[in-house]
């Protein structure tokens, strides 16, 4: 057991750092609509329209209506930007940073067989085809500065206890830190005294302070990409049914890094505070989706949809580290220091998660040779969402998880998802215009969590070629708070973030 003659505090989280939990479930089950730049300028709203390879990713049936073999691809450009502020903090300033992307939108190629106008038979034609859809974007950055008083910053939280004095002693003598409590101790913030008979973990007097001033960032990237195999086939050219097969690559980095000072130079001892979070994950799912849509008048198209939940596995890679600086000296022993440090070492979790059910239903009226109207709905049970474990696994364990799953049924609800769109053609050329909206999936209705996309794009059709280009403009709040407290004081950081995304698509019909 350490002792020092100026003892310094920090206590920390009640559990593993970086432990998995609802947070994961809503990222990896919350998506956005994907394809190419046809589907984007339409918002998205492709579940009746058919001929389209969004249709891989949302509904197959509409791959029956392709009368060609074609392949596309479209690369894409992201520009977002995020502004934050802690909500509950008189004061506080509100900042505002961004990030930008390159990425691949969408590849497909499909591959159709049809029957000419004098063969006899009731299905007239079917499609293969094969594509990849970025059906995520995690790419964001923002930052955020506060002053709060000492009972609300970092270290109360950290003089709320999780660990036993003996954990935390424990992990310090084997240099072994899993927890943030560790980690504090092993950065020469905490010291255990022995108080009405029983060794416990102290604030000394010099780290007391009146205020702190807070600065966090972070920043987030990577995508969930998925890869598609689907048919549709079309049954006397009023019946369209579809399956696919969606294998989905989920790739996530995340870095925080949050520091605290004292203002007012109100501790004798505390110069600073600075707490870095590193996660990386990297996981593979698949689903399988079937659809429908009939044709019950020349004008008029009604679509269908369901897709599976997507089984995950996920391996996450993480690492904490924490910093501190003394405006005093520390002496330990005979040796004396003006900083402390220590960090994890790098751990790895392999878990399981399944994510809810999807459901859309469409409708789309063609008017004639000058364009279409299309609506969608899409029903998503976030609820539903469940991590497991993945014991069989070289970085897994028996962990249940229940914890975690009753917090998700917890604060979870049914969204609706709504997206509209409209195309018109003047000769070879294409005008679109879209609107989506995606319901707030969390109960709590103290922040609104929807999410608005507003999109607008131009086509040409030339020959056998076909160029589009597109833009989604998207809105999103996030509530974050990087550490809680037992009373629920913590600050609550609102981000209103957008982004703009522009995606191309380069096609031939052969």
């Amino acid at each position: 057991m350490k002792r020092y003659t100026l003892g310094l505090a920090l206590l920390g989280l009640a559990s593993p750092l970086f432990a998995q939990n609802q947070d994961d479930a809503l990222r990896y089950s919350r998506l956005q609509f994907g394809g190419p730049a046809r589907t984007l300028g339409i918002g998205g709203a492709n579940v009746a329209l058919g001929a389209d390879f969004g249709n891989l990713s949302s509904n197959p049936a509409g791959l029956g209506l392709f009368q060609r073999s074609e392949v596309s691809i479209s690369p894409g450009l992201g520009l977002g930007n995020a502004d934050a502020r802690a909500s509950n903090v008189e004061g506080a300033s509100s900042l505002t940073d961004s990030r930008s992307s390159l990425h691949l939108g969408n590849l497909a190629v499909a591959l159709t067989g049809r029957r000419t106008d004098d063969e006899a038979g009731d299905w007239r034609g079917g499609t293969v085809a094969f594509g990849f859809t970025r059906v995520n974007d995690f790419n964001t950055r923002f930052n955020y500065r506060n002053t709060v008083a000492d009972n609300r910053s970092l270290f109360q939280r950290f003089r709320e206890p999780r660990y036993t004095p003996t954990e935390i002693d424990e992990e310090y003598a084997s240099n072994s830190y899993y927890s943030l409590d560790g980690l504090a101790y092993g950065a020469l913030l905490t010291n255990i005294e022995t108080v009405n008979g029983q060794d416990a973990i102290v604030t000394p007097s010099p780290l007391q302070r009146t205020s702190a001033l807070q600065e966090e960032s972070v920043l987030t990237s990577g995508s969930q990409t998925q890869f598609d195999i689907g048919y549709g086939g079309s049954y006397r050219d009023r019946l369209y049914i579809g399956g696919a097969i969606g294998i989905v690559g989920t790739r996530f980095n995340s870095t925080s890094e949050l520091r605290e000072t004292d203002p007012t130079q109100s501790s004798r001892a505390f110069g600073s505070l600075e707490l870095r979070d590193e996660l990386r994950t990297r996981g593979t799912g698949y689903n399988f989706r079937l659809g429908l849509i009939y044709r019950p008048l020349d004008w008029l198209r009604i679509g269908a949809s369901a897709q599976t939940p997507t089984a995950f596995q996920l391996d996450d890679t993480y690492s904490t580290t924490l910093y501190a600086t003394f405006r005093q000296p520390v002496t330990i022993g005979n040796q004396t220091y003006t900083t402390g440090n220590a960090a994890t070492q790098e751990a790895r979790y392999s878990y399981r998660l399944t994510t809810p059910w999807r459901v859309n239903g469409g409708v789309a009226a063609i008017i004639g040779k000058h364009g279409f109207l299309s609506g969608d709905m899409e029903m998503v049970d976030y609820s539903a969402a469940r991590l497991r474990n993945a014991s069989e696994l070289q970085d897994g364990d028996n962990y249940s998880f229940s914890n975690e799953n009753s917090r998700i049924a917890e604060l979870y609800q049914t969204a609706l998802n709504v997206r509209l769109g409209a195309e018109l053609r003047l000769e070879a050329f294409r005008v679109r215009a879209g609107y989506a909206r995606y319901g707030d999936p969390f109960r709590d209705s103290r922040f609104d969590r929807t999410q608005n996309y507003y999109t607008a794009g131009l086509g040409m059709r030339q020959g056998n070629l076909m160029l589009d280009l597109a833009g989604v403009y998207g809105q999103y709040n996030r509530v974050y708070s990087p550490y809680t407290l037992a009373d629920g004081s913590q600050p609550e950081i609102r981000v209103d973030a957008n982004r703009l995304t522009s995606t191309i698509t380069v096609g031939y019909q052969f």
